[in-house]
């Protein structure tokens, strides 16, 4: 022993005397011979190959753990690593401790992480199904993985002690990886149904039920006696008691001293982070390992307020990008499937895959069905609980590292843990589709929408800066005359990598799953914002948020207007007003959301351009202080815009002035094209709106202007820069104005005044009328007869937040919002050779 230690010694001052840094290849030194710039070559490497992966998987809506379960793998003696002389300049053994250092440091702060955004006393709320699911999930790959233990110690693993394989192994199969399987629901969109609230609240369960059981197989690794072992568990029960009654009150101190709305201060951050490595560095004195110490700290750490957000901000992003995959890497060259060989060894191999399944997968069906669970959702929890990923990883580095697993049973056990999660994905995509059943409903139009009946609006927003404009384009629409409106205001956010952005689903619903509920998350500031001028102007306001992936965020937007019987979505523009007045694109793909959005939507679709309406200063209910224009054409699209011009007019501070075009007889200068049923609805709608709304109005102001070319047109666009905000259809029957535009999704008059050439003040809102026939099909899911999207639930990745307690029941309506116009119209309007 002492002989050892001394080699160890001798080694590190061997390695001392080397400079950590080179002085230049013109110097004549090797930089690759030298500790940091082949630790940065390494780093360089490992992120681009993982992140290669990763974006190769994409498709396959694989978890990024895979990509850099693989590129390690890619990296080590499996493939790449083959060649001596790639190992030698690239990982050579000099650079191996160094690298293993950093990584467990990465690895240790995002278990800190991990335990940070989980809450044991939500876990008293865990129905008892959640707990039976997790515990039969557990015990059964458990009791098989004895028997699979001891042939492997009979085959492959021969004078490996008993107790401590049995251990691993069945700790190996039991385990389910709680941060991949969130992500895995998350790219499902199954997080917040049924069966992804039951896997997420048996998951975290069974999550700290493998710790304990890694702690004691850790200890039970020990080269001493029985009696050692039983030394290292108590004091490790000691560390977590010393923690939870010492330690805990500090944080909880120190976390106090930054309140709401005050910034937290950078020595409380320091001071945290020190007590991280000092419990990393205590549980490794014990004999248990740094990692559990960082993530018992972070579960005592308190999760209400600011302190625990901003711990999560300051190191999130480095660790997942950076150290995480280091991590995997340093994994994967330890990783030789060129040792599994010959039939027993791919005997084996198939044996484990199939314990691992059958345990898992079976245990968890059998369990669910005699809870009373539908077939299928207990097979697809069943698939979901078998994810395997970083805590198994975690698992067989600590087994390799003790002995207790060789070189070939480590590399059988990587190759498991990534088949079956590999499987997940696809095979719960197979066999479990949730139909969603919403009520129908009537009105999907504002034109349609009864004139007692509440109006239901899902106003979208990307970001605070559009949360002044939102504002007030609300308070405009609120009417007066009405029986009411009910706001659903949806936050849409990106689904990055980020393990805190699934957290933030759980974070925000009253569910039991184990997860802090931090009102004053990011974003809550507009929720506030929000409900605060609901009360102040009596509107009805629910805030929700969604989190997905951009490609698919529109299903999302669509099924949540479907099951708030909502008649009218609004859109932000992908494109915001600088200081300057040029317009700034947030990128193509939040374009391509509102083009979807228009495409498949189940009701009416507003895309609004900000240009500041409002600004700071909110519409006056008293006197007349905001001025909006309708143009009018012709067209359903139109007439949708001229109902919201309507409403708007309600208002007692907003004028409303009607631009009504219409062509010349003799003037071919300029398309305008309109078949006879379009034409009788636009003269109805026309005369409706003079007799009904014009006349009772003073408010209004109804102009009609002759147009003959696509110059008169522009001009008279041109002079309704004016108004602080304009209505246009998206589709009017009038040939496109500006030709260099690329926003055609906003149809010919909205595209223009989107560009540049128009007003730098007037904020335009573009209306698309919801058609049934022209959306009957939708591309992207099969529809049932209740018209709802077959696999995408909109409470999925969708957080409601509500102000106030609903008990709403959503009624059952039969009756059709189609409308019959009878030939007999043209009798009692008089139809113009124009278009209105």
């Amino acid at each position: 022993m002492t002989e050892r230690w001394m080699l160890d010694v001798t080694t590190c001052i061997l390695q001392a005397k080397k400079k950590a840094t080179s002085d230049g290849y013109f110097q004549g030194d090797n930089p690759l011979d030298f500790a940091l710039p082949l630790l940065i070559l390494q780093i360089v490497l490992v992120v681009v190959v993982t992140r290669f992966i990763s974006f190769l998987l994409k498709p396959f809506r694989q978890p990024r753990v895979i990509a850099e379960i693989i590129g390690g793998v890619i990296l080590g003696p499996s493939l790449i690593g083959r060649s001596a002389a790639y190992m030698n300049i690239i990982f050579p053994d000099s650079s191996m401790i160094i690298l293993d250092t950093i990584a467990n440091i990465g690895l240790m702060f995002f278990l800190f992480l991990v335990g940070l955004e989980l809450d044991l006393r939500a876990l008293r709320n865990t129905g008892k199904k959640a707990i039976l699911i997790a515990l039969v999930g557990i015990s059964v790959p458990f009791v098989l993985g004895v028997g699979v233990s001891e042939l492997l110690r009979k085959t492959i693993s021969k004078g490996t002690s008993a107790a401590p394989l049995i251990v691993f192994i069945g700790v190996s199969l039991s385990i389910t990886a709680f941060p991949v399987l969130a992500r895995i629901l998350a790219e499902l969109k199954l997080l917040t149904t049924d069966v992804g609230r039951m896997a997420m609240s048996a998951a975290a369960i069974n999550d700290i039920v493998a710790w304990i059981l890694l702690a004691l197989a850790v200890a039970l690794t020990g080269s001493g006696s029985p009696l050692i072992s039983l030394w290292v568990l108590l004091c490790g029960f000691g560390f977590v008691v010393f923690a939870a009654v010492i330690v805990r009150p500090f944080i909880v101190w120190l976390a106090f001293k930054s309140p709401d709305g005050e910034q937290v201060k950078e020595i409380h951050i320091c001071i945290t982070l020190l007590i991280v490595l000092v419990g990393g560095f205590i549980t490794d004195v014990i004999g248990i390992h740094a990692l559990f110490g960082a993530f018992i700290i972070g579960i005592i750490i308190p999760k209400e307020g600011p302190f625990a957000r901003v711990l999560i901000e300051k190191i999130e992003d480095l660790i997942s990008s950076i150290f995480l995959p280091l991590y995997f890497v340093s994994s994967g060259l330890k990783t030789n499937v060129a040792t599994i060989s010959g039939p027993v060894s791919w005997a084996l191999l198939l044996l484990v895959i199939v314990t691992a399944c059958f345990g898992k997968i079976v245990g968890t069906i059998f369990i669910s069905m005699i809870l009373g669970i539908s077939s299928n959702e207990a097979v697809a929890l069943g698939f979901l609980m078998n994810t395997k990923g970083l805590v198994e990883i975690i698992v067989l580095n600590i087994g390799k590292d003790r002995g207790v697993l060789n070189e070939e049973s480590f590399a059988i056990l990587v190759i498991m843990a990534l088949f079956t999660t590999f499987v997940t994905t696809p095979v719960v995509t197979a066999v479990y589709k949730p139909g969603w059943r919403t009520a129908p409903y009537k009105y999907r139009t504002i034109q349609g929408t009864d004139l007692k009946s509440e109006l239901r609006v899902v106003a979208c927003y990307h970001t605070m800066r559009e949360m002044p404009g939102m504002i007030n384009l609300i308070e405009s629409s609120r009417g007066t005359c009405r029986r009411g409106m009910t706001m659903y205001v949806m936050h849409l956010m990106e689904l990055s990598e980020r393990p805190s952005d699934i957290s933030i689903v759980n974070k925000a619903r009253r569910n039991g799953l184990p997860f802090w509920n931090n009102r004053r998350s990011e974003g809550n500031n507009a929720v506030v914002a929000f409900e605060a001028f609901g009360k102040l102007s009596h509107v009805k306001i629910r805030s929700m948020t969604v989190i997905s992936d951009l490609l698919d965020i529109h299903e999302d937007i669509i099924t949540s207007s479907q099951q708030k019987r909502a008649a009218f979505i609004i859109l932000p523009f992908h494109k915001y007003q600088r200081f300057d007045g040029d317009m700034e694109s947030l990128g193509n793909s939040y374009g391509h959301v509102n083009h979807k959005v228009l495409r498949h939507a189940t009701c009416s679709v507003g895309i609004f351009i900000d240009r500041g309406f409002g600004g700071s200063s909110q519409v006056s209910a008293s006197e007349v202080s905001f001025n909006a224009a309708v143009v009018f054409i012709g067209g359903k699209d139109d007439r949708e815009a001229l109902s919201f011009g309507s409403r708007i007019a309600e208002h007692p501070g907003i004028g409303v002035s009607v631009l009504c075009f219409r062509r010349y007889n003799d003037e071919p200068n300029i398309s305008i094209e309109v078949d006879n049923e379009e034409q009788i609805a636009d003269e109805l709608t026309i005369a409706e709106f003079k007799t009904n709304i014009v006349a009772s109005n003073p408010s209004i102001n109804y102009e009609e202007k002759r147009i003959g070319t696509k110059e008169e047109v522009i001009a008279e666009l041109k002079s309704l820069g004016k108004f602080n905000i304009i209505l246009v259809g998206r589709s009017p029957p009038i040939e496109q104005l500006d030709d260099r535009s690329d926003c055609n999704e906003l149809g010919p008059i909205g595209s223009y005044m989107a560009s540049l050439q128009f007003s730098t003040t007037s904020s335009v809102l573009v209306i698309q009328q919801y058609c049934s026939k022209a959306n009957e099909k939708l591309s992207f899911r099969d529809t049932n007869v209740y018209d709802i999207i077959d696999s995408s639930p909109s409470d999925e990745v969708v957080i409601d937040v509500p102000p106030l307690p609903s008990n709403e029941v959503v009624p059952v309506v039969v009756e059709s919002n189609s409308e019959t116009i009878t030939t007999d119209l043209d009798k009692k309007v008089g139809i113009t050779n124009g278009i209105c």
